[in-house]
């Protein structure tokens, strides 16, 4: 089964489960576990493990159930609570597996400069930022870093992965009093895109020149100068997959590991 959810992350320490604390997983497999009446909770895989206080619109899962959609769609929309939307429940393709067939994760950073910081309706969303930012010098510096390279200056790193990606989109546009960076690759490391945005951000008020961002990235190397930005600004808006007949060479590529 694919499941396509939708959560606000304020009240969540992440996507994954950990030991007292609540999580995405946690409520979705509790959730199957009291719906199909199951001696122990079922065993979800999402597109993107996603940090505690971070968002999604358009996290994608599977799992391996033997029931009609439909029925679990319905009875899973009565049981989640109410920060988690479930999407839609749909039977998927054999070759289907949410995280590693996924082409393209895409994300947006939402922020403000105005001295008066976000509407209070959408602080929970919008990340304040005390200091004017140029959206022009934010852009130039993004172009250093798209492409396939080593992004380990901008990631947790964690034994035996890579952090070798391909950035496909870092773009920042100002509207009203939001700025929004969109982030597109095909996938991303623990703490890619807040450190990315750091790294934007400095440039952007100003700290330090266009090029900045390349010396980081050269650096391959965790950069004091660069901050991990907050959680609640950030956003998963989208997982792009291939049409079914691209699934399993899709998967296969992704469980390769690139050098």
């Amino acid at each position: 089964m694919r499941i396509d959810l939708a959560y606000d992350g304020s009240e969540f320490s992440g996507w994954a489960i950990q030991p007292g604390l609540r999580t995405v997983q946690g409520e979705l497999e509790a959730a199957l576990g009291t719906i199909l009446r199951l001696p122990e909770n079922p065993s979800v895989t999402c597109a993107g493990r996603t940090d505690a206080g971070v968002h999604a619109r358009g996290q994608v899962v599977h799992v391996d159930l033997d029931t009609h959609p439909g029925v679990l769609e319905r009875r899973l929309r009565r049981f989640v609570p109410g920060d988690i939307r479930i999407k839609a429940v749909t039977e998927a393709h054999p070759d289907f597996e949410a995280r590693f067939a996924a082409v393209e994760r895409r994300y947006v950073y939402r922020m403000t400069d105005h001295p008066a910081g976000p509407d209070p309706l959408a602080r929970g969303m919008i990340v304040a930022h005390p200091r004017p930012l140029t959206v022009d010098l934010m852009n130039e510096a993004a172009e250093h870093l798209l492409g396939e390279h080593d992004f380990a200056a901008f990631c947790k790193k964690r034994e035996g992965a890579t952090t070798i990606r391909t950035l496909l989109t870092l773009r920042t546009v100002r509207g009203g009093e939001t700025i929004a960076t969109t982030v597109r690759a095909d996938a991303f490391c623990h703490s890619m895109v807040r450190s990315l945005m750091g790294c934007l951000v400095a440039v952007g008020e100003r700290r330090f020149p266009p090029e900045f961002a390349a010396e980081v990235l050269a650096g391959r190397v965790r950069d004091g100068r660069v901050k991990v930005m907050e959680p609640h600004g950030l956003v998963l808006e989208e997982v792009v997959y291939p049409d079914d007949a691209g699934l399993a060479a899709r998967v296969a590529e992704s469980r390769q590991v690139r050098s």
